[in-house]
């Protein structure tokens, strides 16, 4: 290790090493902030599109099913079996709907996972940087 004309002391280095990781915590805080408020957001507009699509699509469905025990009637097939049919229908199609939306509920997890891959490229680079000193102070001269 090469000594320069202007040597600092050890608790200048102590000092700088403090000044940072200070820094890095801080930007990754922000980073981290930054990421969370997206997805959070993300999820949001989500869950409002959502909302609002079901609020128009409940009476569309209702007239819809209406329409189809008025069909089935027209086939000779009285009221009280008709509104079964459609009911039992609609009754599977939104079961399977509902444990579709669980599971894609379930895999949207708002992880900061930028911020997490960050943290560890840096401390891979921090324990590069520690063998890297390590190795040239112990050489010999």
């Amino acid at each position: 290790m090469a000594v320069g004309n202007n040597p600092r002391s050890l608790a200048d280095i102590l000092a700088d090493v403090a000044n940072e990781f200070t820094k890095l915590v801080t930007t990754e805080a922000r980073l981290a902030r930054a990421e969370m408020s997206e997805k959070m957001s993300d999820l949001a507009l989500a869950l409002g599109l959502v909302v609002g699509g079901a609020v128009l699509l409940i009476p569309a469905l209702v007239i819809l099913l209406q329409g189809g025990v008025a069909a089935l009637m027209l086939a000779d097939i009285p009221l009280v079996g008709a509104a079964l049919i459609v009911g039992g229908v609609a009754l599977l199609v939104g079961i399977v709907l509902v444990l579709v939306g669980i599971s894609w509920l379930k895999r949207a997890r708002p992880v900061p996972t930028k911020t997490i891959e960050q943290l560890q490229h840096d401390m891979a680079a921090a324990k590069d940087q520690l063998r890297y000193d390590n190795g040239t102070t112990k050489r010999a001269a």
